[in-house]
């Protein structure tokens, strides 16, 4: 849950994210990524469909796979956008998500190690 929003009479009030919602923080300007060799790649250079992490912000109650602080990867035109006391998120729904990464997942877990 957030902890602040902003109420039609300009107050403070606190945010829950509903369902199967989760919000994600996508971090950096919109689209720019580094290379392994560090260099900054702009959001203006073609390619082709490319998925994206970003970190998880909040989730709804009915999400199962995720919690705040996991890295997901979802592709960028599913989304919805939102600001929130200034900064910007993306909304998703779970099933949107293509992978989720994160340290508690380490025990027990099968699959890829990215």
């Amino acid at each position: 849950m957030l902890s602040e929003g902003v109420g039609r009479s300009g107050e403070n009030l606190p945010i829950k994210m509903l369902n199967d919602r989760v919000l994600v923080d996508m971090g950096g300007p919109e689209g720019e990524r580094r290379s392994t060799g560090g260099i900054l790649i702009p959001a203006t250079a073609q390619m082709g469909k490319r998925l994206v992490w970003a970190e998880v912000v909040a989730v709804g109650p009915n999400v199962r796979a995720m919690e705040p602080g996991d890295q997901v990867l979802f592709n960028p035109e599913d989304r919805y956008e939102v600001e929130v006391r200034g900064n910007d998120y993306v909304i998703l729904r779970e099933r949107d998500v293509h992978a989720v990464a994160a340290e508690r997942l380490a025990e027990g877990s099968t699959g890829l190690y990215l």
